[in-house]
Parts: structure tokens; C-alpha cells; sequence
């Protein structure tokens, strides 16, 4: 029987641990930010690139991995067995459709199975673990892929974007919308359904984020004996996510928390200040 391994991308929420006990492929995406270019994970942190972008006048960019890096994997990967490759939502990068044209010109598309996960950060993660679980227990490659997609169904993303520079910057908002925006202090609320990103809610300052933590607390409180992680990505506010982990905690001990800063890939266009949070009821 061949052997699974999985492969993901590093906009994903995954801890060394994690990647470690499950040996979790990692395909980095690159950066380029006031001229350089930095390969995510390898030569700059997740901390060291949110002070370069909160200093720069200029929007970061982002850039998938080469087809190029993404055969090389898969050459090896398969060398001695198929694989699973699960990667951030199509929506956001065109990581997954470099990995399906270089799986398709070194003749391996059997070998390999790639799946939208219509999402990113630890939402992503959470697949990814699935999979890689479900490996180690010597789980068929159907079995696996059932078993993320039926995952995929029941997860959701909420983001609380608070500075919309970076969305400006990006053109994500044209400049008379971005200006009023800035203007009256709005704040926007995203959600993921069905790997788009979209705009769940809006409102002025922080009341409207406090008003949504409280909606996620409310949420987390209704469902404190079922939910197994609850986590809590964010670009550069690290203290105050954690009084919110505290809070967490407060409600059920026994549900892990997950705090963590995101992903440079996220951070470009979420902005300073803003943070997701994700949980599960599935036991990783």
C-alpha cells in the first residue's frame, strides 16, 4: 500500500510541533517587501516581517511558490508513494494551480490528489491534521479525502480587519471608498463561505470589535462542551489576544487555545491590528 504524505502551504496555522510529529510538507511562498524578497519561513519570521510591513510606506507582495519548487516536491514525495496536498483557498493565491500544473508536466497527477481547502491559516490547518492523522493511521487516500471534505463543511473564518490601509494599498477598496472608510474608523468583519472571502459586517471603531468578540464568546460558551481548540491568528497585537484567550479559558478549561501570529500572506492584506479566530470539535 502506497504511503500518504501531506503537503500544504505556509499561509497555513500549523505549530513546529505539529509539523514535526506528523512530517507535514511545507511548501513556502515568497515576499518581497521595500525592494527585498524573503522566502516565508525560511529566511524571515512571521514577527520580523509584521515590524518591516508596519514600517513600510509601501504594500508587501506576495508571490505563490514556483511551479518549479512545487515539482521538486513532488518528484520526491513520490518517489516511494502517493500524496495529499491541501492548500489555502483558490480565491486568495494561485498556489493550488501551480501545484496541479506541476504535478500535470512530471506526469504525476495520479500520484497526486490536491484539494481546494476553500480557506487558510489554522481553518486550513485543521485539514491538514485531518489528513495527516488519518495517514499515520493507516487510512486509505479516499478515506482521507472524505473525511477533510466532510471537515471543510462544518469550519467558517471570522476576521476582524481594523486598519484598512492595507486593503486600500492593495486596491481592494478604491481610494474615495478607502478615504470615507478611514475617515469614519470602520472596521470590517470577513468570512469565508465557500472559499470567498466576503464582508460579513461593518461598523465604527472599537465597539464594533468588541461587539464581535462577544458574539464569538456567546458562541464558544454555547458550544463549550463540544469544541476541542479554539485559535486565534493575529498580525500585531499579541496582548491583546491573549486577555481573549484568558477569556476563553474562563469558559471551559479543558478547550485548548491556540494564539499565534498569522502568516505574512495574511498580514499583507488584513492589515496592522487585525486577528481571525477558529475553532474545531474534531481532537488533533
Amino acid at each position: 500500500m502506497a504511503k500518504i504524505k501531506v503537503v500544504t502551504d505556509s499561509s497555513v496555522q500549523l505549530t513546529p510541533e505539529e509539523i514535526d510529529k506528523y512530517d507535514i510538507t511545507v511548501v513556502p511562498l515568497t515576499i518581497t517587501i521595500d525592494g527585498k524578497t524573503y522566502t516565508d519561513g525560511i529566511d524571515i519570521s512571521r514577527e520580523e516581517f509584521v515590524k518591516k510591513m508596519d514600517a513600510s510606506e509601501e504594500l508587501p507582495k506576495t508571490s505563490q511558490p514556483s511551479i518549479g519548487i512545487f515539482e521538486k516536491v513532488f518528484k520526491e514525495l513520490t518517489a516511494d508513494g502517493s500524496q495529499v496536498g491541501i492548500f489555502l483557498a483558490r480565491s486568495l493565491s494561485g498556489t493550488i494551480e501551480a501545484a496541479r500544473q506541476a504535478a500535470d508536466i512530471i506526469g504525476k497527477t495520479k500520484e497526486v490528489t490536491l484539494i481546494d481547502s476553500e480557506l487558510t491559516d489554522r481553518a486550513e490547518a485543521y485539514q491538514v491534521l485531518a489528513a495527516a492523522n488519518d495517514a499515520q493511521a493507516g487510512k486509505s487516500l479516499e478515506e482521507i479525502v472524505n473525511h477533510v471534505e466532510d471537515l471543510k463543511k462544518k469550519q467558517k473564518l471570522q476576521m476582524m480587519v481594523v486598519n484598512l490601509n492595507n486593503l486600500i494599498k492593495g486596491g481592494r477598496l478604491g481610494p474615495l471608498a478607502g478615504k470615507i472608510a478611514t475617515l469614519l474608523n470602520i472596521r470590517i468583519e470577513l468570512h469565508m463561505p465557500g472559499g470567498n472571502l466576503d464582508v460579513a459586517k461593518k461598523g465604527r471603531g472599537k465597539k464594533f470589535s468588541k461587539n464581535f468578540d462577544k458574539r464569538v464568546l456567546k458562541d464558544i460558551e454555547e458550544h463549550k462542551h463540544d469544541i476541542k481548540e479554539v485559535a486565534i491568528s493575529y498580525v500585531d497585537t499579541p496582548e491583546d489576544m491573549e486577555v481573549w484567550a484568558n477569556k476563553i479559558k474562563e469558559i471551559n478549561p479543558d478547550i485548548k487555545v491556540l494564539t499565534r501570529v498569522t502568516s505574512p500572506i495574511i498580514a499583507t492584506h488584513a492589515g496592522s491590528g487585525a486577528y481571525a479566530v477558529f475553532y474545531t470539535t474534531e481532537d488533533f
